[in-house]
């Protein structure tokens, strides 16, 4: 596997430069290319996520494919005008001057994608790189295995090694990879293996994308539809069974409407994933796999053993990799679920008795890539956004923001670093090339030397620059 990751780098490292010179036609024609190919593949990569993630068609065609659709199209739509070179403001010393932005290739990527939106995760950075006129390398989460087959084998048929590869594989394929001097990585994963990727991209001076998640928290004030929160909470906290980067990873919540909340969080549960006493898992996803189950049972007990109170659910079938919509209330702060990314459908309930309140345990943690706030008092939502730092924020609503690809995506700090969609993505994948054509009357030979004759002029520049 080294020799050949090592040979399609290689042909890449030579490619690139042809790549450099297409024009946005020639994109257009290889995204049209990309989504005919997914088109032919649908029905693979609806049993494939099923297999993976248990996920539903309707589930996986909204979140996953028709999201895929949508980037493409969209790209296609404004890729011309992104790669036009845009015109900028004039300072004193190229005043007479042509001033414009170029926006070229990065040349040879890297996209490594998580398990979680195993096709949604891998293919929204690649419309970009392609747009951008890049040749790119794919390395998919092992933990997808049956997605990572269909990627393999659809990049495989559509595309030559030499514009895009795809490598199956465990960790030992991303560590080869990772090896290369690439000239940037797109990484979608934990904030530990981030810091991974970044340190190996720093041995090569490589630029990186790194999209993480973090703690997301939803305040929920006194002023907002409680029903329509708690409603809207449970869909973004339970769809893919919790397994989302921006769903909301716990809730802080007005003292006196806890309980309010409580009981239209368990009807909208019931009413969406509900099939008797249990749950419809033809529509609710499993865990990926035992490893991950085992972590979310052990911070379901160890928060229960540090004082927190099961409000909600709490079942767990270990044969289904199921676990049930949890509700935690009267959470210990220093518990470890309140430390790390649940990443699962359990969701702590925290109360505030003021706005500083909440705002304050909002800042004590790390930059999250969301924060959603839930509240129809405009001072409340204001104050949240300006007060706090995220990713993202939605107000009166949870994860729509991602699905606007005039909307730049990406985390904070610990959250991430760049961003992502739309014209958002393409800039990532693109250098941005300042390139100034001078004019016959440019005025710098003022300021050559020698400079004693010209001591007068300091005062005047020291106004114009």
């Amino acid at each position: 596997m080294e020799q050949e990751i090592k040979s399609v780098f290689d042909l890449q490292q030579k490619h690139q430069f042809s790549l450099r010179k297409t024009d946005a036609k020639t994109r257009i024609d290889k995204l049209k290319l990309l989504k005919q190919a997914l088109a032919g593949a649908e029905e693979a990569v609806f049993t494939a996520l099923e297999k993976d993630l248990r996920k539903n068609r309707f589930e996986s065609a909204v979140t996953e494919l028709y999201f895929t659709y949508a980037e493409i199209d969209f790209a296609i739509k404004k890729l011309k005008g992104w790669m036009s070179p845009k015109s900028v403001g004039k300072t004193m010393s190229n005043l007479f001057a042509q001033n414009k932005i170029y926006y070229e290739p990065k040349g040879v990527c890297l996209i490594i994608a998580p398990w979680n939106y195993p096709l949604q995760l891998m293919m929204s950075p690649l419309v970009s790189a392609i747009a951008a006129g890049n040749c790119v390398m794919l390395k998919p989460s092992e933990l997808s295995e049956a997605t990572a087959g269909v990627i393999s084998k659809l990049i495989a048929t559509t595309f030559d090694p030499k514009e895009i590869a795809c490598f199956e594989g465990d960790a030992d394929v991303s560590t080869e990879l990772l090896k290369l001097p690439f000239d940037h990585i797109f990484f979608t994963g934990s904030t530990t293996i981030g810091k991974v990727v970044m340190e190996a991209a720093a041995k090569n001076l490589t630029s990186v994308t790194l999209e993480l998640g973090g703690k997301s928290p939803a305040i929920v004030d006194g002023t907002c539809n409680i029903k329509k929160a708690a409603e809207k909470i449970a869909w973004g906290k339970l769809v893919n069974a919790g397994q989302t980067c921006i769903a909301p990873d716990y809730v802080l919540i007005e003292e006196n409407k806890r309980n309010d909340f409580i009981e239209h969080y368990k009807i909208a549960v019931g009413r969406m994933f509900g099939e008797g006493a249990g749950i419809n898992k033809n529509d609710y996803a499993k865990i990926i796999n035992d490893k991950q189950f085992k972590r979310l049972a052990k911070l379901k007990e160890d928060a229960i053993a540090d004082g927190a109170v099961l409000t909600f659910g709490g079942e767990t079938n270990e044969k289904s990799l199921t676990v049930l919509p949890t509700l935690l209330t009267s959470v210990n702060e220093k518990s470890a679920i309140m430390q790390e990314e649940i990443f699962g459908p359990i969701l702590p309930v925290i109360t505030f008795k003021n706005l500083e309140e909440a705002i304050n345990i909002v800042n004590s943690k790390n930059k999250p890539l969301a924060l959603y706030i839930f509240s129809d008092n405009k001072q409340h939502q204001h104050k949240i956004i300006n007060e706090t730092s995220a990713g993202g924020t939605c107000v009166n609503d949870v994860l729509v923001h991602i699905s606007n690809p005039n909307l730049p995506f990406g985390g904070v700090n610990s959250s991430g670093i760049g961003s992502c969609h739309g014209f958002f993505g393409f800039k990532t994948f693109s250098h941005e090339r300042a390139v100034v054509f001078q004019s016959k009357l440019g005025v710098t030979k003022m300021i050559y030397p020698p400079y004693a004759p010209k001591m007068g002029l300091l005062k005047w520049l020291k106004k114009l620059m």
